[in-house]
C-alpha cells in the first residue's frame, strides 16, 4: 500500500509510529530556546563582572524549560481552538484527544516555572526578575492565546525576538548581578534573531493550513520564494551583527568563534532556497534552524567565558 504525492511514493513503513509522533509533539530540541538565552545572559554577566552563582543559574534553566513546556502545550490547545492543527498528527491535543487535560498540564508547568523564578527572587531579596519573566510570559501568551492571537497577524517573530532576546537575557544577567547592562541589551539581539529564525522557518511547510485558518504568517504574506530570500538576509544579519558587536567591543574577539557555525547556516539557507515550495522537504528546516541556534549560542557562550 502506498500514498503518493508529487514526488515520491510513501510506503507504509514510512508512516510515523506513535513513539515518533510523541517525540515530535514534545519537541525536545526546541527546549534549547530556553537554555541558550539563560546561558548567554549568565555568560555575559560573568564576562563583564566575574560573578557566577551556580544555584541561580541551574534554577533559572529549569524554570525556563518549564515555561517553554507551558508555551508548547498551551499553543497546541489554542491552535486546536482555531482548527489550524487539524492535519497535524503530532499535536499533543490530537494525540491525547483531551484538550482540557493538556491545558491544565500546561498550567502546572507554568506554575513550576514561575515558582523557580520566585525562589531566585527570594534569594536575591529583589523581585525585578520575577516581573520581567511575568511580562515575558504575558507576551508569549499573546502569540497564540485568545483574544490576542498576535501570531495569526504575523507578529510572532517580533514577539519571539523580544521574549527570547532582550527580555530573557536581561533577566538572566540581572539574576546574577542585580544590575542591568546596556551592552547586554545590544548583545541579546543576536540571540533574538537566531530564535526568531526558528519560528520563521516553521511556517514554510504549513502555508495551506495557515491560509485555511486565517493565519497571516510571514510566509503567507511574503510567499515562500521571497520568504527564503528574507531568511538568507536574516542569517547574514545575524553573523554581521556578531562581527559589529565584536568590533565595537561589546563582545570579545573570542566571540568570533561563532563563525564555526557557518556550515549549518549555509545548510539552512541552501535547503530552504532549494525546497521552499515543497512542504514535505522543507518541513525539517526548523530543526536545522534549531541546530544553528543551539550551536551558535554555545559558541558565543564559550567565547564570553
Amino acid at each position: 500500500m502506498t500514498i503518493t504525492d508529487d514526488t515520491q511514493p510513501l510506503t507504509i513503513s514510512e508512516f510515523p509510529t506513535k513513539r515518533q509522533l510523541w517525540f515530535a509533539a514534545i519537541k525536545p530540541p526546541m527546549y534549547t530556546v530556553a537554555i541558550i538565552p539563560i546561558s548567554f545572559g549568565t555568560a555575559l554577566a560573568y564576562k563583564e563582572t566575574g560573578i557566577f552563582d551556580l544555584k541561580i543559574f541551574i534554577t533559572f534553566l529549569l524554570s525556563a524549560i518549564s515555561i517553554i513546556a507551558w508555551l508548547n502545550l498551551s499553543n497546541d490547545v489554542f491552535d486546536a481552538d482555531t482548527g489550524i492543527d487539524v492535519n497535524k498528527a503530532h499535536s499533543v491535543v490530537n494525540l491525547t484527544g483531551n484538550k482540557s487535560l493538556v491545558f491544565w498540564i500546561s498550567v502546572v508547568f507554568l506554575l513550576l516555572g514561575l515558582g523557580g523564578i520566585f525562589f531566585i527572587n527570594y534569594w536575591l531579596k529583589d523581585w525585578t526578575v520575577l516581573w520581567l519573566i511575568i511580562a515575558s510570559c504575558a507576551l508569549g501568551y499573546s502569540y497564540q492565546g485568545p483574544p490576542f492571537r498576535f501570531g495569526y497577524l504575523g507578529l510572532g517573530e517580533i514577539i519571539c525576538f523580544f521574549t527570547f532576546g532582550p527580555m530573557a537575557i536581561a533577566s538572566a544577567y540581572y539574576s546574577q548581578t542585580q544590575n542591568f547592562s546596556v551592552s547586554s541589551v545590544w548583545a541579546s539581539s543576536i540571540i533574538g534573531i537566531s530564535t526568531s529564525i526558528i519560528l520563521f522557518c516553521s511556517h514554510f511547510h504549513q502555508v495551506k493550513d495557515d491560509i485555511a485558518a486565517g493565519k497571516k504568517s510571514p510566509i503567507v504574506r511574503l510567499g515562500t520564494d521571497l520568504g527564503s530570500k528574507v531568511l538568507t538576509i536574516s542569517v547574514i544579519l545575524f553573523y554581521g551583527f556578531c562581527v559589529v558587536l565584536t568590533v565595537i567591543k561589546i563582545l570579545p574577539y573570542s566571540a568570533l568563534i561563532v563563525m564555526l557555525s557557518l556550515p549549518i547556516a549555509y545548510q539552512l539557507t541552501n535547503h530552504v532556497n532549494k525546497y521552499h515550495n515543497q512542504p514535505d522537504k522543507v518541513k525539517n528546516s526548523k530543526f536545522i534552524a534549531v541546530n544553528l541556534h543551539f550551536l551558535s549560542g554555545v559558541l558565543l557562550c564559550l567565547g564570553l567565558i
